[in-house]
């Protein structure tokens, strides 16, 4: 299959289903941390994924599934208290939009993860949250999966701790302040990563 995996420049994803023999592609506006630069878009997703908006170049621009992983610092619960600065200037609005793009995409199989935040009710319920630990992953961290044509992820290896050694609402808790860290704490666990490839393909 020709994947594409939206918003990551960890290629950790990417490299799960490449692994699997198939040809996926990472996209970002930045350029990949995962070292494979040859496999990576560093342009609008929107441009990469016209073919399905009915524009030329079919080949290029086909994808068999679009796994999506849209910014969520405008729209998720634990930036709640700056909502309304957020909505004043526009950012939540403009976030939803990109969330919604993926949502409304004519491709078949799309997946969309987010944590846990105001898409569940502008848009709809996800059809899974599944939790690091389910697969495999010592830690803690709500993440929500919008599906479709793709069925729930079933957990692979669960761990089952009193407290995990990274446990917080927003997960990857160990970080300190850095240029670097929104970009840590947004990449997907490993587990999590090699159950979508290995599931859904």
């Amino acid at each position: 299959m020709k994947i594409l995996i939206a918003c990551e420049e960890s290629q950790v994803v990417t490299k799960a289903f490449r692994d699997k023999g198939h040809e996926a592609y990472s996209c970002d506006i930045i350029p990949c941390s995962g070292g494979y630069t040859e496999w990576h878009y560093q342009r609008d997703v929107k441009e990469v994924s016209k073919y399905s908006w009915g524009i030329k170049d079919v080949h290029k621009w086909h994808w068999d599934m679009i796994i999506s992983f849209p910014p969520c610092t405008d729209i998720c619960v634990s930036g709640a208290r700056w909502f309304p600065e957020k909505i004043a200037d526009g950012r939540q609005q403009k976030a939803i939009d990109f969330f919604m793009w993926f949502a409304n995409h004519p491709c078949t199989k799309v997946a969309i993860e987010n944590p846990v935040g105001i898409m569940s009710r502008i848009y709809r319920k996800p059809d899974q949250i599944i939790q690091p630990w389910q697969f495999g992953e010592d830690a803690s961290k709500k993440t929500c999966l919008w599906l479709k044509g793709l069925p729930k992820l079933e957990p692979t290896n669960i761990i089952i701790k009193d407290r995990y050694s990274n446990q917080t609402a927003s997960g990857q808790n160990k970080l300190g302040p850095s240029d670097e860290r929104a970009k840590l704490r947004s990449k997907t666990y490993q587990g999590i990563a090699d159950a979508m490839a290995n599931q859904w393909s």
